[in-house]
C-alpha cells in the first residue's frame, strides 16, 4: 500500500500564511512524535490548573521549535515554562497516573468516529476536522445560529 504523497512545502506555507495573522511562527516540523507523554503530562497541568499554559508551551515546542514532544526533556521544558513542579510531573508518568484518561479519550474517538486531530465538536453535533482557517469555525458557527434561530 502507498502513502498518499503530501505536500509538505504547501502546507507549511499555509500554515505560514494563517499564523502570521495571530503572531504564530511555524517551524519545519520534520517528525511524528508519539505524543502519548505529553498529552499525560497535559492532563497533569489540567489537575493543576495550569493547562493552558502547558498547551502553549507543548506548541510551542513542536510547531515553532519543531522538537520531539514524545522526549523526556521537552516535556520537562515545557511543564518548567507553565510553572509547575516537573519531579512530580515525572512520578506522575512514570507510574501511569493518566494512562486512563488518554485510553478513555481514544476510546469516545472512536465510537464517535473521530480519527484526525484536531477535531472540533460544537454542540455535539459539528465538526471541524483538521487545522482549518478562522473562517470556516465562523461559518460553521453562522450556519449553526441560523438553524437555531
Amino acid at each position: 500500500m502507498s502513502l498518499p504523497h503530501i505536500d509538505w512545502e504547501g502546507m507549511y506555507r499555509n500554515l505560514r500564511k494563517s499564523g502570521d495573522r495571530f503572531g504564530i511562527k511555524f517551524g519545519n516540523v520534520q517528525l511524528l512524535s508519539n505524543a502519548r507523554m505529553s498529552l499525560a503530562a497535559g492532563e497533569f497541568a489540567r489537575d493543576c490548573g495550569k493547562f493552558e499554559a502547558y498547551h502553549e508551551a507543548i506548541f510551542h515546542s513542536y510547531f515553532t521549535r519543531a522538537r520531539d514532544i514524545g522526549a523526556w526533556e521537552v516535556v520537562r521544558e515545557a511543564a518548567e515554562t507553565a510553572g509547575f513542579d516537573t519531579a512530580e510531573l515525572k512520578k506522575a508518568l512514570d507510574d501511569g497516573r493518566y494512562l486512563h484518561r488518554l485510553s478513555a479519550a481514544t476510546d469516545e474517538a472512536h465510537r464517535n468516529n473521530i480519527n484526525s486531530a484536531p477535531t472540533f465538536i460544537i454542540n455535539n453535533q459539528y465538526a471541524i476536522v483538521g487545522a482549518q482557517p478562522v473562517e470556516t469555525f465562523r461559518d460553521t458557527l453562522i450556519r449553526i445560529g441560523s438553524k437555531s434561530a
